[in-house]
């Protein structure tokens, strides 16, 4: 049974990635290999041959090399970080999945497409024979649970900002599900998959179950060590569309770059996430390299209840003050594409902006003194990202050439930075990446991120100008729009941030992996930050 989602609308329809023809993507998937059956054990079994790889053995194990670190827990209610949300791909399932390469939605625990009662309610059904990885079975009850815990404001969880159109949830009976909308939604069947199924019978216990989560999905994790290693095994009783191709997978937390390239140049490993962009050419001549499109981006945030980066003109001119093709040059190697909107081009909401901020530095100038500003020194705050701290020196060379103007920088860990310096509003410009298309892809869910809610307007931002009011009626309305009025409503969302530019982006990122295809097969790069072996196999 073909279990793409067909019959249901998505937001804007942004949910299918039309660039999968650009080969769009923001994380980089990585695998590697390490023959633990090696030593003996059962005759190897075999299925199926995918384009560019040979017949998979289901008694390998897939290793895998992580740039990012641990950073945080596995509960799906709370868990944020790079490496543990790449994690939770292959340990939880919601309802309707996205597949981590296609983006396409599918039903994973869902038996089918889910079945609009009227415009406020949905009821989905359960695949039949469900089970978590203790071995209970998956139940309406747990379905309801895991809603629930998501849009309880006492358990502060940030995927209830993607749901909030949702009243209520509750089982019907032993195998459906109902959800009561407080408006209609229309892109409600991708939507839903930001919350994953847990066992409420293990959930409850919020500490534990961080530490040692339960899900349904194709692995079970067995082990994870901070700073070394995470061990997944293949979970026997799974019956969905997405099983395990693989024994088990050892993911190798690798946060040094050079590490990482040294560890694909010799052979240990099959494939890396993040390949430095100064070793791309190197690595060619053993694997295949690839470079693909992100929504990732490099944001500059201003604080906006300072003067004179209160006055949108200011803004305005820094951005005009960027010699972006010579930053993206220089410092990533060509990786990374201007931005000309909040989307980056080939993203199925792509609209080009009205203001697109191209280089001209005469025209900084010129708004700096349109908004009175004749002497301009400030300190530019950075994460301590390595792309990011590459970055850096090229902006402050661009800025420090417009007549008046005098950067400095200080690079700063990124919850420090966070929590003492914007959290407090002590701080006068931020670039920071950003990249939350590891939610969802739709036009929605990408704005809601960072211009919905208090969080980054209010709390970070500092943005109380009344085109925010303005700005956040316009996602209310598109929220709630059919595709083709959602498409016309994005391109005026789009027109007003680029205006008034709080935080906007300076250019998308094109990350590059680097990958064996002669020992995995069905590997892809992402469209996402983080990596992922949903079907993946070891064909050697």
């Amino acid at each position: 049974m073909d279990k793409t989602i067909k019959n249901l609308p998505l937001v804007s329809s942004a949910s299918r990635r039309s660039f999968l023809k650009l080969s769009g993507a923001a994380g980089v998937a990585a695998a590697f290999a390490t023959t633990l059956a090696a030593c003996g054990g059962p005759a190897a079994t075999t299925t199926g041959t995918a384009a560019g790889g040979g017949a998979i053995n289901k008694d390998l194990i897939i290793e895998a090399g992580i740039s990012y670190a641990l950073s945080t827990g596995f509960d799906p209610l709370s868990s944020s970080g790079a490496t543990p949300m790449a994690a939770n791909l292959h340990i939880f399932e919601g309802l309707i999945e996205l597949h981590p390469a296609t983006r396409e939605p599918y039903n994973a625990l869902a038996a089918a497409d889910p079945k609009k009662v009227n415009d406020t309610t949905y009821q989905v059904t359960i695949r039949d024979g469900a089970k978590f990885h203790n071995g209970a079975p998956v139940t309406t009850e747990d379905v309801a649970f895991s809603f629930t815990r998501v849009m309880d404001p006492a358990n502060k969880s940030l995927f209830s900002q993607f749901i909030p159109f949702i009243q209520d949830v509750k089982p019907v009976d032993a195998k459906t599900v109902e959800f009561t909308l407080k408006y209609p939604f229309p892109g409600f069947a991708s939507r839903i998959s930001v919350v994953k199924v847990v066992p409420k019978a293990l959930a409850t216990d919020l500490k534990a179950f961080d530490a040692a989560p339960v899900g349904s999905g194709p692995y079970k994790l067995v082990s994870a060590v901070k700073d070394d290693k995470i061990v997944f095994e293949a979970f026997a009783d799974y019956n969905g569309p997405k099983p395990a191709l693989a024994k088990g997978m050892n993911w190798l937390l690798l946060s040094d770059a050079a590490a990482r390239v040294t560890a694909v140049q010799s052979g240990r490993v099959q494939a890396i996430e993040d390949v430095p962009y100064l070793d791309i050419e190197g690595l060619k001549s053993k694997v295949t390299v690839e470079s693909v499109q992100s929504f990732g981006m490099l944001f500059l945030m201003f604080n906006c209840k300072k003067a004179p980066f209160n006055n949108k003109l200011v803004r305005q001119a820094l951005h005009y003050g960027l010699d972006k093709e010579a930053i993206i040059k220089k410092a990533l190697f060509g990786n990374a594409k201007p931005a000309s909107s909040y989307f980056q081009e080939g993203h199925p909401d792509y609209v080009k902006a009205k203001n697109v901020y191209g280089y001209d530095a005469g025209k900084a100038a010129d708004l700096l003194k349109q908004a009175g500003v004749t002497n301009l020194e400030f300190e530019l705050l950075t994460t301590d990202t390595a792309w990011v701290k590459d970055v850096a020196p090229l902006i402050l060379e661009s800025w420090n050439k417009i007549p008046g103007v005098k950067v400095t920088v200080k690079s700063i860990q990124s919850g420090a930075l966070y929590t003492d310096r914007v959290g407090t509003g002590d701080y006068s410009v931020v670039a920071a990446p950003g990249d939350p298309s590891v939610f969802g892809n739709d036009a929605d869910l990408l704005l809601s991120w960072f211009y919905s809610g208090a969080t980054w307007m209010e709390k970070r931002a500092y943005w109380t100008a009344p085109e925010r009011a303005q700005l956040q009626e316009l996602m209310n309305k598109g929220s709630q729009a059919a595709a083709a009025d959602a498409k016309k409503i994005t391109g005026e969302i789009v027109d007003l941030i680029s205006d008034e530019v709080p935080l906007y982006p300076v250019f998308h990122r094109q990350l590059p992996s680097a990958w064996d295809g002669k020992k995995l097969n069905g590997f892809k790069p992402l469209p996402t930050t983080g990596m992922s072996f949903i079907d993946v196999g070891r064909t050697a």
